[in-house]
């Protein structure tokens, strides 16, 4: 499924999502979300042969979720979370939802090898962009802008184009008090752009960048994986553990 959401063939992603969903009893929450964000990136005559729609299906995320051992799974919590924007008697599409989960599953990291898939992701976040720009002003307009901004930022990081990938990144932390849903987005932005300080040697930038994400941010969306990712970077940052050994530094 990741492997045709990384080359963007979205028909066969929603295949192998479908699949999924059917077989295996993983998550059929995160899996129905998937199918709903893959058809939400084709046209409407596109989805016919589906028989089924990206509305309907978002709409049946919630009614999906599962415990295991009495816990929800952090990234099903998410799906959730997104897909409520579509029991709204208007809803207002997700700008591209099949991206933004692309970043939970650590998937620019993937695409940042191939410039290739890199550069066409860039170009369908410049699409979704695009067309957010063009809509009618909403309440989610600056948690979508933002999100976008994010994960541009990745695309031309690992593109070469640091200035304005720190642009980017830096954007979000700009509009932070104007995010009314998507507060995971802030201390992601901080954590990217520590990563990036990290990668040109300008470590004090960076450990600050990383110490503010860690410290000022409390009770977002997949908050265990963020914090694990910025205590690693820390490490590498600080160049040592607490016993004065070397950390070396983390995939």
């Amino acid at each position: 499924m990741w492997c045709f959401t990384y080359k963007r063939h979205w028909k066969m992603a929603y295949f192998y999502a479908d699949l999924l969903c059917k077989e295996n009893s993983w998550s059929k929450a995160t899996y129905a979300y998937m199918k709903a964000a893959y058809l939400s990136m084709l046209t409407p005559d596109d989805c016919l042969t589906f028989g089924e729609t990206a509305f309907t299906l978002f709409r049946q995320v919630p009614g999906l979720k599962q415990k295991i051992a009495g816990k929800s799974l952090p990234t099903e919590k998410f799906a959730i979370r997104k897909a409520r924007r579509y029991l709204a008697e208007s809803p207002i599409p997700l700008p591209a939802p099949p991206l933004e989960m692309m970043y939970i599953w650590n998937g620019y990291t993937v695409i940042g090898k191939h410039k290739d898939l890199t550069e066409g992701m860039l170009k369908t976040l410049d699409e979704a962009q695009t067309k957010l720009e063009s809509s009618p002003r909403n309440e989610f307009s600056i948690d979508d802008q933002c999100l976008l901004s994010l994960l541009k930022g990745l695309c031309l990081k690992h593109l070469g184009h640091q200035e304005e990938a720190e642009h980017y990144f830096t954007l979000v932390l700009c509009n932070e008090t104007q995010i009314k849903y998507d507060h995971y987005l802030v201390p992601n932005a901080l954590l990217e752009h520590g990563l990036l300080c990290l990668e040109q040697g300008r470590k004090d930038e960076a450990i600050k960048l990383l110490e503010t994400a860690k410290q000022n941010y409390k009770n977002y969306s997949m908050e265990s994986r963020t914090h694990f990712r910025i205590q690693a970077a820390l490490h590498k940052a600080k160049g040592t553990g607490e016993n004065g050994t070397h950390v070396p530094s983390s995939p």
